[in-house]
C-alpha cells in the first residue's frame, strides 16, 4: 500500500505532480492530522501564520475586521487549503483570522518543515511552486469575480463550485464573501 492511499493530504498534492516514494514518505512524516471543534481559531489576528492546513473534512473561514465589521475573505471546504497566505509566505503578521465553521479534520504542515523539505527534495520544491501558482490563480479569479462579475454571477459561480455552502455557512458570511449585503443575497436566492 502506498503512503498516499491513507493520507488525503498526500492524495491531493500528488494530483499536482508526481512525487518520488522518498518524497512522499518525507512529506507524510512532516504533516500532522488534527481534529478541532467548530469555532477553533487556526490563525489569530496580527500573528504570523506558521501552518498551512489541508481540509479533509470541515469548513474554514478567513476574515478580517474593517471599520468594526468582519469581512469574509475566503471560504475553504473539503479538499482545499486554509492559510493566511501572505503571512505564511513572508512570515510577517497579518490581520486575517482563520477559524473553523464546522468540526474539522485537518492535515497541517509547518513553514519550517516545508522549507526544510524544499531544500531536501527537488520534487517537493516543484510541488510548492505548482501549489503557489494554483493559489495565485484562485486569488486572481476571486479578484476578477469581485470586480467584474455582477452579484448574481458571483452567487451562481459559488453555487456551481460549492452548492452546499449556503446550508453550511451563515448567510451574512456568505454575503460578505460575495461582496454584497445580506438583503441582496436573500433576494437573489429567491430568484434562483
Amino acid at each position: 500500500m502506498s503512503v498516499n492511499s491513507t493520507n488525503p493530504f498526500l492524495e491531493a498534492v500528488c494530483r499536482f505532480t508526481a512525487l518520488s516514494p522518498a518524497s512522499q514518505q518525507a512529506l507524510a512524516e512532516a504533516v500532522k492530522r488534527l481534529e478541532f471543534d467548530k469555532g477553533h481559531v487556526l490563525v489569530q489576528p496580527n500573528t504570523v501564520c506558521q501552518w498551512v492546513y489541508f481540509i479533509e473534512s470541515g469548513l474554514t473561514r478567513t476574515y478580517y475586521y474593517k471599520d468594526g465589521k468582519d469581512v469574509t475573505d475566503w471560504l475553504s471546504a473539503e479538499g482545499q487549503f486554509a492559510v493566511s497566505i501572505s503571512s505564511f509566505i513572508t512570515q510577517q503578521p497579518d490581520r486575517r483570522i482563520v477559524e473553523l465553521l464546522e468540526p474539522s479534520v485537518l492535515w497541517a504542515i509547518s513553514h519550517t518543515a516545508l522549507e526544510k523539505l524544499y531544500q531536501q527534495h527537488h520534487d517537493i520544491e516543484r510541488l510548492g511552486r505548482l501549489l503557489a501558482s494554483h493559489g495565485l490563480l484562485l486569488v486572481q479569479q476571486r479578484f476578477d469575480e469581485l470586480h467584474f462579475a455582477t452579484a448574481l454571477e458571483r452567487y451562481r459561480t459559488l453555487m456551481t463550485i460549492n452548492p452546499t455552502i449556503v446550508q453550511r455557512v451563515p448567510l451574512g458570511m456568505v454575503a460578505s464573501y460575495l461582496g454584497m449585503s445580506a438583503e441582496t443575497l436573500s433576494r437573489m436566492r429567491a430568484q434562483v
